[in-house]
C-alpha cells in the first residue's frame, strides 16, 4: 500500500459493510473503534490507520489491498477535481468540516446546473443570472 489514502477508501468501506449487512455499530464494535469514527472514515473525513484498516477488511471478510485497489480504480475511473474543489480543499483557514460543507455545497449546484442545461427547452443562462428567476 502506498502513503496515499484515496477519497473514496470511505465510500468502498461503506458499500462492503451494506452489502454485507452490517449495521455501522455492529462494524465498528467488531474492530474496535467508536461508531462516530467510523462514520467518518466512510464519509472521508478521517483516514483510517493500517491496523484499523486491516480490522475493518477482516470484519468485511476480504483484505485491506483489495478494499484499497477497488479505491484506487473507483477513483481513477472520477472526473478530474474543478479548481474551486482543489482551492477549498487546500485552504488553511477552514476546517475539515467546513471543507466538506462547502465542497458538497458546490458540488450539489454544478451538478444542478449541469442537469438544467441537459434538459431539452431549458435553456441556461450562460452569464451570473439567478436560475430560480431565469425559469419563472
Amino acid at each position: 500500500m502506498t502513503d496515499r489514502i484515496p477519497a473514496s477508501l470511505g465510500d468502498i468501506i461503506r458499500q462492503q459493510r451494506e452489502l454485507a449487512a452490517l449495521p455501522m455499530r455492529q462494524l465498528a464494535a467488531m474492530v474496535g473503534i467508536s461508531n462516530p469514527y467510523l462514520s467518518q472514515i466512510e464519509r472521508g473525513l478521517r483516514a483510517p490507520s493500517e491496523q484499523v484498516l486491516d480490522a475493518i477488511a477482516t470484519s468485511l471478510r476480504t483484505s485491506a489491498d483489495a478494499l484499497y485497489a477497488e479505491a484506487v480504480a473507483t477513483e481513477s475511473e472520477r472526473p478530474p477535481k474543478s479548481a474551486v474543489v482543489t482551492a477549498i480543499e487546500k485552504d488553511p483557514d477552514l476546517t475539515n468540516r467546513q471543507r466538506q460543507a462547502l465542497i458538497e455545497v458546490y458540488t450539489a449546484l454544478t451538478e444542478t446546473t449541469v442537469a438544467r442545461r441537459r434538459r431539452p427547452g431549458r435553456p441556461v443562462p450562460a452569464d451570473d443570472t439567478d436560475l430560480d428567476t431565469a425559469e419563472a
